[in-house]
């Protein structure tokens, strides 16, 4: 708090302030706290009170009860009426630079950085300040590079739930420590990182598609909001993740023929595009297309509502003089958010990887999805649609925390 005031303030950079400077950013800083002040105060009667903060706090998407919001009045009312008028709110607010309620959800964006390799579907939302000052690229830029070093960190796991996905049978019950010797037997320990390189190199177009997208759907909706309401944020999402996932969705199917192939079979990326290209034709890089498509839905829904829920609950329960989680509480909630989310659109991703590798084997007849979905639950029961699911699983939590921390180093070497 106390940086942000002097980076606020100091209009020479001589990172101090001095009395003028000061007086300045207090002027400057009273008149935002008056259209805080204005945009709260609903009945227009010059005072706050706790029906006004629960309805303000709901508009924004966080649902707090009313006693929670008189806690919220107490720590600010000092003639104990259970009301704020504007000189309560200037002198408990003049000296702290929060500027407006969003930056409370500010702490609980649910960011990309989250990065388990999966196609997360809600990206970023940035305030008006990011996008004015350029700064949105940069987490972009922070974001892309963190995705990148955790995938190539878990990129092993990957490739096994792969292998698992699509050669894993009641016959064949390949486990994880037989997994990895298979792979190191077949293709030495570089074969443990065979589809990383497309893997990685796909972030950037799905992340700045996505971010596009997501904020000319925004537009589209209406809202003159700068944070989106839950149902809002999952419809921009969600429409956001199936353009940007059409789009590269040809690098997708690279991918899972990449992890899949054995040593030798293709010289590179583009040896093997070219293969499928003249071999089986544009239509083989969106096989798997609809499964795909569907998976959108439940990942996002479930993934939003989960880290909502949390989000609400621990708002509830610990928020009394802050509402700033720490990083703990945020790293948790996007963990379980994400891996409900993967739980429930499993079962799609599964058939999704089959179809993309239909053609890895000669002369094996094409499946449609409902086909397969058949066939998987015929020959291996319900316990089929779940193959590889123990390496997905494992590869979360080192994902989520390798992302986390270069995401932050990033930041700080970017500037943000």
């Amino acid at each position: 708090s106390k940086q942000k005031i002097v980076k606020a303030g100091d209009k020479d950079l001589d990172g101090q302030l001095d009395f003028e400077e000061f007086v300045h950013y207090l002027q400057d800083h009273e008149k935002k706290l008056r259209l805080v002040f204005k945009s709260l105060d609903k009945k227009n009667d010059g005072r706050i009170d706790a029906q006004e903060i629960v309805q303000s706090l709901r508009d924004l998407g966080v649902k707090i009860s009313e006693q929670q919001a008189e806690k919220i009045l107490k720590s600010m009312d000092k003639n104990g009426t259970m009301t704020i008028d504007w000189n309560e709110w200037r002198d408990y607010h003049l000296l702290h630079p929060v500027e407006n309620i969003p930056e409370i959800i500010l702490y609980w964006k649910h960011s990309t950085i989250f990065d388990v390799g999966e196609n997360l579907t809600v990206p970023d939302e940035f305030t008006v300040e990011e996008r004015q000052t350029g700064m949105w690229w940069r987490h972009l830029v922070a974001g892309g590079g963190a995705g990148a070093v955790s995938r190539t960190c878990t990129a092993p796991l990957d490739r096994l739930k792969v292998l698992m996905q699509v050669h894993a049978s009641r016959s064949n019950n390949m486990c994880i420590v037989g997994g990895f010797t298979q792979m190191i037997r077949e293709g030495g320990p570089r074969s443990l990182w065979r589809g990383n390189g497309i893997n990685v190199l796909k972030i950037a177009p799905e992340s700045a598609i996505k971010f596009m997208a997501y904020e000319q759907i925004k537009r589209f909706i209406g809202t003159d909001q700068e944070m989106l309401r839950i149902h809002e944020r999952l419809l921009a999402g969600s429409l956001a993740g199936a353009i940007a996932q059409s789009s590269i969705y040809p690098m997708e199917v690279l991918k899972t023929r990449m992890a899949l192939r054995k040593t030798g079979q293709y010289s590179g990326m583009w040896d093997c595009a070219k293969n499928i290209l003249s071999k089986e034709g544009m239509a083989a890089f969106y096989k798997g297309y609809i499964p795909n498509m569907l998976g959108i839905i439940p990942y996002a829904g479930i993934d939003l509502a989960v880290y909502e829920t949390l989000k609400n609950a621990w708002l509830q329960r610990y928020a009394v003089n802050s509402a700033d989680p720490g990083v703990f509480v945020l790293l948790a909630c996007g963990t379980i958010s994400s891996t409900c989310g993967q739980l429930a659109s499993y079962p799609l991703a599964l058939v999704r990887t089959r179809m993309q590798a239909q053609a890895s084997v000669e002369g094996a007849p094409e499946v449609t999805m409902r086909g397969l979905f058949k066939h998987i639950l015929k020959t291996e029961g319900a316990f089929g649609l779940y193959r590889g699911l123990a390496p997905n699983f494992m590869k979360v939590i080192p994902a989520v925390s390798i992302s986390y921390v270069v995401y932050e180093n990033l930041k700080m070497t970017l500037g943000v």
